[in-house]
């Protein structure tokens, strides 16, 4: 088993999921704001540690994604955060890519950055700790939209900084996010992620990524969040399926599902029915999560910045962590 292997494997631990803790600055300024949250590095460390040092978490969490800044900082016991992980059986990760630019010719729709000088960017990655890596494209639905040229350019780089990360000894976690906006259906949005996951293997094989040494981070299918529409939880979980059986390859070791705007009850149910169905369907992926909103939201909310809050905060993270444990082995109740 080569080492890329060998992290995959890690990372996809029956029972386990990754916390994406990789929010920009400007996110985790918006998400503070809403708690009257004070905007300082020194906050958005403490934040991070009180995840990070929550009790028995490592129980259901295998990996965190962390953002350049916290993977810079150190615990409050002065490790650095990634060796602080490690040290709790838990793989750091690192967010790489670098926002989006329009796409040319389609102004509605846009392409991710950050292939400037990456191998540079993972190799210091690499010595501070990482042992892999996500890269996000934003994947738009409407009536028109997406178009395929913007689908494939996404695809590239998606494949180029696989490619690269790989090469940097980093398993790289590829995210193509349909996007929950819009007033589409769900059949339209199974459409989409069906045709966005097949372009993106498309161009993944082209570039000679090692399959069986990356990880898919993918939506679910799911109505637009304008479209009024309600979709039941078994409805989700055959869409979804229909969509990764037709697109993602089965030497690709697991997918792990992003919140997306989802409801941390949604995202939990819809995930525990999805693991059901798809080990009646023998899918040949392990299936888990890589949620940021789904488990934190109620935790930043208990914790409001205050000092005398963690605790409570951590409890609440202990027991989110818990469920969606449960849920990615569909033995939530």
């Amino acid at each position: 088993m080569s080492s890329l292997q060998a992290i995959a494997k890690e990372l996809l631990a029956p029972h386990k999921g990754i916390l994406a803790a990789d929010e920009s600055d400007s996110t985790c300024v918006k998400r503070f704001d809403k708690y009257g949250i004070e905007k300082t590095p020194e906050q958005r460390r403490k934040w991070r540690e009180l995840l990070f040092s929550a009790p028995n978490i490592s129980d259901g969490l295998s990996g965190i994604i962390l953002y350049d800044e916290t993977i810079r900082q150190n615990a409050s016991t002065g490790e650095p955060f990634a060796q602080f992980l490690l040290q709790q059986r838990i793989l750091p990760g690192i967010k790489v890519d670098q926002k989006t630019e329009p796409f040319t010719g389609s102004p509605d729709e846009e392409v991710t950055k950050g292939l400037d000088g990456l191998p540079k960017r993972l190799a210091e990655y690499a010595k501070l700790g990482a042992t892999f890596t996500k890269w996000r494209a934003v994947i738009r639905i409407s009536d028109t939209l997406p178009t395929e040229e913007c689908l494939r350019e996404n695809a590239k780089r998606l494949a180029i900084y696989a490619k690269q990360s790989q090469e940097a000894g980093l398993v790289p976690i590829i995210e193509p996010e349909v996007l929950l906006d819009g007033e589409h259906t769900l059949e339209r949005s199974e459409a989409v992620l069906t045709q966005t996951l097949r372009i993106t293997f498309e161009e993944t094989v082209k570039a000679g990524v090692e399959l069986s040494g990356l990880i898919l981070k993918s939506s679910m299918a799911l109505p637009g969040k304008e479209s009024g529409k309600v979709a039941t939880l078994g409805d989700i979980a055959s869409a979804t399926l229909r969509a990764f059986f037709a697109s993602v390859p089965k030497e690709v070791p697991g997918i792990v599902f992003l919140s997306g705007g989802q409801t941390p009850e949604d995202a939990t149910a819809r995930l525990n029915e999805i693991v059901k169905q798809a080990r009646k369907q023998n899918a040949p992926w392990r299936i888990t999560f890589s949620y940021s909103r789904a488990l934190q939201e109620p935790v930043l909310k208990a914790w409001s910045g205050k000092d005398e809050n963690v605790e409570t905060a951590q409890k609440i993270f202990e027991r989110r962590v818990q469920e969606t444990s449960l849920a990615s082995e569909g033995a939530f109740e």
